[in-house]
């Protein structure tokens, strides 16, 4: 180690420490070992002021403590606004550099990703931070979680509309079940599908017409166009994409055992959640 390298800020800022106690200290002791030898106390006595036969003098504040303290004041200043950490190394701010530099190299790797890419990405992705709680399959684990292998996809508009949603942290807030009872279920679930989301089918063609009449329940919250009304609700034409999913990522969700956390705080890069969405939409590809 370089004990007088001058160049790094922290070893320059100790020296000079150093010195300034070192040299203080020497004048300090100095000047008071001759005062104890040549001076006597003296001037005006505290009215009132006596412990055991000892009396208190009216002597103002030593000049050098003054001086002192307005000293160790600027040092503050100075040593806060342009001395170290602030000007010098800081390892948090190594790492938040090489973090950041990391994500500008992933960002630009993975720019246009194909399908392959972003499966295994978003797989790899969701094993870490969704399986606690949707399980490694994405079932919800028996029913804790939302289903994931049926979430976007009509049977998850079905499940949704029976049980309700506890929304996306929207203005609106939760959606309660039961808003559709009965046949109008299926048929507004098939009239979602086919006509609002981005599935475009349904695999129950003959109850779209029905579902028209039954949605406009729906609309009241979403707009009769699906869209979510200036983001009062959540824009389900968007439903059955990837776009969704990433939607849920940049909110949140609130659940029936708890709030999923918005992804919005750095954890995940938009590449990282485009594959997520993709790797979750896949789940319920077969429903």
């Amino acid at each position: 180690m370089k004990w007088f390298n001058l160049e790094d800020n922290v070893n320059l800022l100790s020296i000079i420490a150093a010195i300034v106690l070192v040299v203080a200290t020497i004048a300090v002791v100095g000047l008071y070992v001759r005062k104890m030898k040549t001076e006597k106390s003296s001037g005006e006595l505290k009215e009132g002021v006596e412990y055991d036969g000892i009396k208190e003098y009216k002597n103002p504040l030593p000049i050098g403590w003054a001086v002192t303290y307005i000293l160790m004041l600027v040092w503050a200043i100075w040593y806060f606004l342009f001395g170290y950490p602030l000007n010098s190394y800081s390892q948090i701010g190594a790492y938040n550099e090489e973090v950041k530099a990391y994500n500008q190299k992933f960002e630009q790797t993975f720019a246009s990703p194909d399908k392959d890419t972003l499966f295994a990405m978003g797989k790899g992705i969701f094993l870490v931070e969704c399986s606690a709680c949707h399980g490694i399959t994405g079932d919800g684990v028996n029913g804790v979680a939302t289903d994931l292998t049926i979430w976007g996809s009509e049977a998850g508009i079905i499940d949704v509309i029976k049980k309700g949603s506890k929304g996306l942290n929207y203005p609106l807030g939760e959606m309660t079940a039961d808003n559709v009872t009965g046949d109008d279920v299926i048929s507004v679930a098939a009239f979602m599908a086919k006509n609002i989301s981005a599935l475009h089918d349904t695999k129950n063609p003959n109850r779209v017409s029905q579902g028209s009449e039954s949605w406009m329940i729906c609309a009241a919250c979403h707009g009769e166009d699906g869209k979510g009304m200036e983001g009062m609700a959540p824009d389900l034409t968007k439903y059955g994409s990837a776009d969704f999913v990433v939607d849920v990522l940049n909110k949140g969700k609130q659940g029936f055992i708890g709030e999923m956390p918005a992804f919005n705080d750095g954890r995940l890069t938009d590449v990282q959640k485009r594959a997520v969405g993709e790797y979750v939409i896949s789940l319920s590809k077969d429903n």
